[in-house]
């Protein structure tokens, strides 16, 4: 299957999957992962969901699925190291940043890599968000996210302000998921 197609039957199999609670990613390239998965905990070690990474035609899709967390707007970011050492998650380091940009979907200066919308959670804890990186990739070049010391997802007490640096004031880390290759498939 080409590439361009891939993507355009990626999309549509993950509007279906979030109507039916069913995961789905793009195949898988003989001897390269082209996902990457990291399942959230919180600082007490609870269950809080899972961030899937794939590779698309100009860039990684996110797809966050959360549960367990106090309801809310909050923000989200995949950070530079893959590392979750409670209680305060700073193991994960800084956003990730391959271009030394500075943070911010707002900011004239250019955004981190590993900035994402602020991600909306529900009365009953749970919430959904899907992301686009353009130009990052899994694992085969300046912008790969699976580099010699990994990558981690990270979920904030309160919302990225979307412009100030380094973190967008988006409070503590109540959440995190350090990444893993996968080899896809449909769960």
């Amino acid at each position: 299957m080409r590439a361009s197609t891939k993507a355009l039957v990626f999309i549509p199999l993950m509007a279906l999957a979030a109507c039916d609670n069913q995961r789905v990613e793009p195949p898988v390239e003989a001897g390269k992962s082209q996902v990457a998965r990291a399942e959230l905990r919180t600082v007490s070690g609870e269950t809080a969901g899972e961030a899937i990474v794939a590779q698309g035609n100009d860039g990684l899709l996110l797809t966050l699925n959360v549960e367990n967390l106090p309801a809310g707007e909050k923000g989200v970011h995949i950070h530079m190291t893959g590392a979750c050492k409670a209680p305060d998650f700073k193991s994960a380091g800084g956003h990730w940043n391959p271009q030394g940009t500075q943070h911010g979907l707002e900011n004239p200066q250019g955004a981190h890599a590993g900035d994402l919308p602020n991600l909306a959670i529900a009365e009953n804890g749970a919430g959904m968000l899907e992301a686009h990186i353009a130009g990052g990739t899994i694992q085969d070049d300046d912008m790969a996210l699976m580099d010699s010391d990994g990558a981690a997802f990270v979920i904030h007490a309160g919302p990225d302000d979307m412009k100030t640096d380094p973190s967008g004031d988006s409070g503590s880390r109540i959440a995190c998921g350090v990444f893993a290759l996968s080899t896809g498939g449909v769960n």
